[in-house]
């Protein structure tokens, strides 16, 4: 990567992490601080831990859309602002109702569409998986970290610290964005980084594609409800909120080694297996926990379980909607992919709220273990998606050759699996197999190569 790639990587890569960060730093604590509000409910906590996901999963589309229109970094710094301003809401509040507000306007800040399309903006066709990857790793590491930061702030400055300072964090990537994140140098094809809403539909009806958004969904409720109880479980093993990170830290290296074991059982040709395993693991984790005498040891394993199976699929998942997506609408099945996301956590915070609520608390529980069985049976057709299956979006010069006649010579070409043109674009979408394609033989054949 040159300068201008490597800067536009790590700077977008922080804009996530302090977002993210965010989002996720009041999940191992809000059920246990949120007892001190005087409209405490289960339901509450519940909104106010998964409430954000009803407007990212609402917005992130229309959101990746307007970055079209009026630029990546104004809708960027738009989303931040907005994040900032739910920040606010929440640090501000006295009762957990407002909290459960703040948190949905922290959601209205959906930039993941605009600051992927800018990371595609910024870098070359050959160095933009290494530019996403970056992103990517970064994102999963905001998670991990919040686990660990958000009991320790928690303990020195309340709930209100922690959004005061996730607001703060929010306004100081401003000037990030405006002075250090590299403004557009080569526009990327907008099908490999934005969804379309004429394509969205389509996906929609693609059984493939609509099974994997379900199952992200279901990750993703799995993991709010279970951080709806998990922190008071804790607290009443006489771990105060100060030292879960204790807990979570040695839960989440070993659960990191674990997902290794299984990605390396997975390019042995085991993809759908390891899939299954998974779930079985997040089945077997959320059984055990609704046996309220666990004792603490117990109930960690239970949690390196659960861990190690999410961990697994949050990695995975993403790259299956990649590879079944077909050429040139890998950004409307992603987009699509986040929005189930999100609203997933959603929906684990409303229906483990509700649960917890009107019935004993091990019931959430036992609702997740049941919805893992259904999973399993909605997969049982997914078929793996091939590790050998690869990505191109060529820009073709129509001074060189009529675009339809370089449609028609890379379409007859060995390894093509699919193929997208976009005359409007003078963009051609490419899925091959890397086996049997030739990239360097395409580029000459459509003269992109002297």
């Amino acid at each position: 990567m040159n300068n201008t790639e490597l800067r536009g990587a790590l700077s977008l890569a922080t804009v996530y992490v302090l977002r993210m960060l965010g989002l996720f730093m009041v999940m191992p604590v809000l059920a246990v601080l949120a007892l001190s509000y005087p409209d405490y409910s289960p339901l509450l906590v519940g909104l106010a831990i998964g409430g954000y996901g009803l407007t990212q999963a609402m917005l992130q589309i229309p959101m990746g859309l307007l970055s079209d229109r009026l630029g990546r970094k104004p809708v960027i710094i738009l989303g931040l602002v907005l994040f900032a301003l739910g920040s606010l809401v929440a640090a501000q509040a006295d009762t957990l109702l407002w909290v459960v507000i703040g948190r949905i306007m922290q959601g209205a800040g959906a930039v993941a569409g605009a600051v992927m399309a800018l990371a595609g903006d910024i870098s070359r066709e050959n160095q933009r998986p290494k530019v996403m990857a970056i992103i990517g790793i970064a994102i999963g590491f905001s998670f991990y970290l919040a686990l660990l930061l958000g009991p320790l702030l928690a303990e020195k400055q309340g709930l209100a610290g922690i959004f005061g300072f996730t607001a703060v964090a929010a306004l100081l990537c401003i000037p990030l964005v405006l002075f250090v994140v590299p403004g557009a140098q080569n526009i990327s094809p907008s099908g490999d980084t934005l969804p379309k809403l004429a394509d969205v539909g389509r996906l929609l009806a693609d059984k493939a594609l609509l099974r994997l958004n379900i199952s992200v969904a279901l990750l993703h409720m799995l993991m709010t409800l279970m951080f709806v109880s998990l922190p008071k479980r804790l607290v009443s093993e006489n771990w105060p909120l100060a030292e879960h990170w204790m807990l979570y830290l040695p839960v989440l290296l070993l659960s990191v080694f674990a997902m290794a074991l299984l990605m390396r059982m997975s390019r042995q040709g085991r993809q759908k297996s390891m899939i299954y395993l998974s779930i079985i693991l997040l089945a077997s984790s959320m059984l055990a926990m609704a046996w309220q005498q666990a004792p603490l040891a117990a109930l960690l394993v239970f949690c390196w379980l659960f861990f190690t199976g999410f961990n697994y699929l949050e990695a995975n998942l993403p790259a299956m909607v990649s590879n079944l997506a077909p050429a040139g609408k890998k950004g409307s099945a992603m987009g699509a992919y986040a929005s189930f996301q999100f609203f997933g956590a959603f929906a684990g915070g409303l229906v483990s709220g509700l649960l917890n609520q009107f019935s004993a608390g091990q019931f959430s529980y036992l609702f997740a273990a049941l919805m893992c069985l259904l999973w399993l049976g909605l997969i049982r057709d997914l078929g793996s998606g091939s590790i050998h299956l690869k990505r191109y979006a060529l820009s073709l010069d129509p001074r060189i050759q009529p675009i339809q006649d370089s449609l028609k010579q890379v379409s007859q070409m060995a390894g093509i699996r699919d193929i997208t043109l976009v005359e409007d674009e003078s963009v051609l979408y490419l899925k091959v197999d890397s086996r049997e394609f030739n990239l360097q033989k395409a580029r000459q054949q459509l003269g992109l190569v002297s």
